[in-house]
């Protein structure tokens, strides 16, 4: 005999009692599937705003890393802009300077003291 046949022999008892366990059951079963449910959706919902933190982290990270990278950048130019101003700082004293001044007068623009010559050469040595 088939399953079936031998499932459809058997009568069910139809008293209260019976019907209140069944009742008891499936109301059990749902349950057991909403739980299932909501377990999933939390589930979805954990995953995403976990990775939706993981993102953003590694997006600050990368911006981290890029703005440390300007810093640098920065760094040095701010230590040839200070050498810079050194430099020019050094100018101005010597250009206060008279005997700084009449030097360069004389090497760049060719002014001569009185009974002086002034004899240009050039400044790279020629190739033989």
């Amino acid at each position: 005999m088939s399953r079936r046949n031998r499932h459809r022999k058997v009568t069910r008892i139809q008293s209260e009692y019976v019907q209140k366990q069944e009742q008891n059951l499936e109301r059990q079963s749902r349950e057991k599937k909403f739980l299932y449910r909501r377990l999933i959706a939390f589930g979805v919902l954990f995953t995403i705003a976990l990775s939706s933190m993981f993102l953003y982290h590694l997006n600050q990270r990368a911006q981290l890393s890029e703005k440390q990278e300007e810093y640098a950048e920065k760094e040095e130019q701010l230590a040839e802009y200070q050498e810079e101003n050194e430099e020019l700082n050094r100018e101005i004293e010597l250009l206060s300077d008279v005997e700084y001044l009449l030097q360069i007068a004389r090497k760049d623009y060719f002014f001569s003291k009185d009974g002086e010559i002034i004899f240009k050469l050039p400044d790279e040595e020629p190739s033989y």
